[in-house]
């Protein structure tokens, strides 16, 4: 005959419920003493029973078993906080970092002139004192940035002025060598000025005349 499914629920019948009880408890006790012999393990079992009747069994001694186990839970949450505690933990922290963004969004508006309309006089001073002292600050940064620039251009046309000097020097203690080509150059500027017949004399007259006179100067 097949054995059915046994549903996990209570059962109802007393009588039938009390059977099962100390069919399972027998074979929960048998079960826990095999896994002691045959794995070497250390096992304690108790079982209530609906009546409040006791039933264990310990492998060695239920009282050193119970103590072992206290103390490995408490070593446990000592080293490992319960994760309900991180949580509330987590969402603590959570919550304080989102209520301090929001407060900064806050104020940036105002900063950025935006959402005053709800600020007080107090706050509206406050808010002025900010913008002041912060444009005093990039006011006095430009102002350092500036110097620091201007600064490095002096610094830069001294070094200019120092390489200027020192090829100007350096010009003036190698004079300048004639090459072949200026010495022909000079000789045929010469040349050509000696053969030319440009004249240069000043005459007054219509150019018969100064046809006659040329003949006379010849």
């Amino acid at each position: 005959m097949v054995r059915g499914k046994t549903q996990m629920r209570r059962i109802e019948n007393a009588t039938s419920r009390q059977v099962t009880f100390s069919k399972r408890r027998n074979g929960l006790l048998k079960k826990a003493f095999e896994l002691s012999v045959l794995c070497d393990a250390e096992v304690a079992l108790i079982i209530f029973s609906p009546r409040g009747k006791l039933h264990e069994f310990a492998s060695s001694s239920m009282h050193e078993t119970i103590e072992r186990y206290r103390k490995h839970t408490k070593d446990i949450k000592s080293n490992n906080p319960p994760m309900t505690q991180n949580t509330q933990h987590l969402k603590h922290e959570t919550a304080s970092l989102a209520k301090k963004i929001e407060l900064l969004e806050v104020s940036k508006r105002k900063l950025l002139g935006e959402g005053l309309g709800s600020c007080s006089i107090s706050e509206l001073q406050q808010i002025e004192q900010q913008l002041e002292k912060s444009v005093c600050t990039v006011r006095a940064r430009k102002m350092q940035t500036f110097k620091e620039q201007i600064e490095q251009l002096k610094e830069k046309g001294k070094n200019l002025e120092a390489e200027n000097a020192i090829l100007l020097a350096k010009c003036e203690e190698e004079p300048r060598q004639e090459s072949p080509e200026d010495r022909g150059n000079l000789t045929s500027i010469t040349e050509s000025s000696e053969n030319s017949d440009v004249e240069t004399e000043l005459f007054i007259g219509p150019p018969e005349k100064r046809l006659k006179q040329r003949i006379i100067d010849k």
